[in-house]
């Protein structure tokens, strides 16, 4: 008997239906082994990674693909392949691709091609941590890695050019020292950052220090928070003179006051904010939510349960927080938080809300009065974040001996000595400028922020921190520029500089220049761009500005602006936002280079 075979024409749809279904059974059998189902095909994932595995169940199983990185999470959990890591150095090897991504669960980012080498994150609550500490973390960078730390935008330390065979030697050396990096890469939460003068500071509202370590310790001790759909960030402000950011988080908590008779009880809360992605072109979105700061852990924890299991893990542009919002809309999302809660959330007026005291955006600079009698912090200016070895452990004894052991660093890419005694501050300035630091800075010094760049990250098109020094180098003596600036250079669509939130910020990008001859390093200059009660998002001035061009073009706006602006305390912000685009250009456009 012979047997006819059946020929049937799928459609596209039906043909990658059919493939992401067979792909997701395979990757299924790996990835339920891993809650301790394994051999039992049709068991229900359980353990720390099940919410995870489940979410990616219903990717697969309605036919569409995962996210390669998604696949490396199912194969192998990160923190299971801690052995390999270790073999890896022993043997000096390079990661493979799965297992650079992996190993950023451990903080370790391998750079190549930009360099053959490790970089490492820290995980450093509120930005504060003690003197012996990053004294400490100096001898270890000396004798393991680049001998140089930076100050991150998240007000976090990484240090650079760490050969493979170094990697392990470096993450346990860190954790010796009190410290971690656990979490601080791939798809986790990173540093928790938080005002900057917490529990020092004469006008905050509130001391965010126990809020930040406590959301710390929280994301440490529960492996079910790692593995996310993507990166998210989380930030606390307590109103103090140093701006945090964290609207440009994908969770904010900020301090206010609450007024009596608006059905809350009076007094100071947290306003939420959710889907800051400022790289993306948005901000934390405030609703009318306030949350007790007691409380704001547990929401914290169930926003991101929320997002763990609506986020998408298919496509890696779109897996942010932000994201979820958009397709589903602020309200539902939130609906289903009070669900997980088992509470409605409590919400108030804009009329409950006292008005916030206002950023001193130099705060981050210099000697300021603390809340405490006779005691100072000050603010060290680093060039473009960068601190080498011998100044880490010059600044932790000036910390030790005339501070109060603290060292804060904050998201401008500088760092604060707190508690310094009144008569103390003139022999503390001349140690700080004997180690070849600076507690002074122009406001175009102060204000000049600058990601890694293609010097030591993969991702970057430019040169970053040579570009940004170059720009400071030149507008510097030919400016003479009275209010506070901001000029954030970035190399990637990642934005880790942040240039659409600053007075002027620029972008890397590869400039063509003309046939046969290959594209050179540039920028697309915005301004406009701002935060806290300014938040917006920049307007593009110049496209494709050669890198060797930025400098001069950076002075000529400066100068148009000190020529046109309306009056002498207006800002350079509110200049720019009242120009379009095409108007700056001119303007800059018509002021002579020096």
């Amino acid at each position: 008997m012979k047997i006819e075979t059946l020929t049937v024409d799928f459609t596209d749809e039906q043909k990658r239906y059919l493939e992401g279904f067979t792909t997701g059974l395979q990757i299924s059998r790996v990835g339920r082994g891993l809650g301790g189902n394994a051999g039992k095909a049709n068991a229900e994932p359980t353990g720390p990674d099940a919410a995870h595995i489940k979410a990616q169940d219903k990717i697969t199983a309605s036919g569409k693909k995962l996210a390669d990185q998604e696949k490396f999470k199912r194969e192998e959990h990160p923190f299971d392949a801690y052995p390999r890591l270790k073999q890896q150095a022993l043997d000096n090897a390079p990661p493979n691709p799965a297992d650079n991504f992996r190993w950023r669960y451990y903080g370790l980012f391998y750079v190549a091609p930009a360099q053959d080498s490790y970089m490492c994150r820290l995980r450093i609550p509120n930005g504060i941590l003690k003197h012996w500490q990053f004294a400490g973390l100096a001898d270890l960078a000396e004798r393991l890695c680049g001998p140089f730390c930076h100050v991150t935008t998240r007000a976090n330390l990484q240090v650079r050019e760490i050969p493979p065979k170094h990697a392990v030697a470096l993450i346990e050396g860190i954790q010796d020292l009190g410290l971690c990096s656990r979490g601080t890469g791939a798809d986790n939460i990173r540093n928790v950052t938080g005002t900057p003068t917490a529990g020092i500071d004469p006008q905050e509202l509130l001391d965010t220090r126990e809020y930040a370590r406590e959301w710390h310790y929280h994301i440490l001790n529960d492996r079910s928070l790692y593995g996310l759909p993507r990166k998210f960030n989380v930030a606390f402000d307590g109103a103090g003179k140093i701006a945090v950011l964290e609207e440009t988080n994908d969770i904010a908590f900020t301090a206010v006051e609450v007024r009596d008779g608006f059905g809350a009880e009076p007094g100071i809360w947290f306003r939420l904010g959710i889907g800051g992605i400022t790289g993306h072109k948005d901000f934390a979105k405030y609703t009318d939510i306030i949350v007790k700061p007691a409380d704001a852990t547990k929401v914290a924890d169930a926003i991101v349960r929320i997002f763990i299991d609506l986020g998408d893990r298919t496509n890696r542009n779109k897996a942010r927080l932000k994201y979820v919002l958009d397709g589903m809309g602020h309200d539902k999302f939130l609906k289903l938080v009070e669900e997980r809660l088992g509470y409605a959330f409590n919400r108030v007026p804009p009329d409950a809300l006292v008005p916030r005291p206002a950023f001193d955006r130099m705060a981050h600079i210099g000697v300021h009065r603390q809340k405490q009698e006779g005691l100072n912090w000050i603010g060290v200016s680093l060039p473009l974040g960068k601190v080498t070895c011998e100044q880490m452990r010059g600044l932790a004894k000036i910390a030790q001996d005339f501070g109060d052991g603290d060292i804060r660093l904050t998201v401008w890419q500088n760092l604060l000595i707190p508690g310094v005694r009144d008569e103390n501050i003139e022999v503390a300035i001349a140690a700080i400028r004997k180690i070849g630091l600076a507690v002074e800075a122009s406001q175009i010094r102060a204000g000049l922020i600058a990601c890694t760049g293609n010097a030591g990250c993969r991702f970057a098109a430019s040169n970053t921190k040579r570009h940004a020094a170059e720009i400071g180098d030149w507008c510097e003596p030919r400016v003479n520029i009275e209010t506070p600036i901001n000029i954030h250079v970035t190399g990637c669509h990642h934005s880790c500089a942040q240039h659409y939130i600053s007075d002027i910020g620029l972008i890397a990008a590869k400039v063509d220049v003309g046939e046969d001859v290959d594209p050179v390093e540039g920028y697309h200059l915005f301004t406009g761009g701002g935060f806290g009660p300014d938040a917006d998002v920049g307007q593009e001035v110049y496209h494709d500005l050669k890198a060797e061009d930025a400098p001069k073009t950076v002075e000529r706006l400066l100068k148009a602006y000190l020529a046109h602006r309306a009056s002498p305390d207006e800002t350079f912000l509110t200049f720019a936002r009242r120009h379009d685009g095409e108007t700056l250009r001119r303007l800059a456009d018509a002021e002579v280079s020096s």
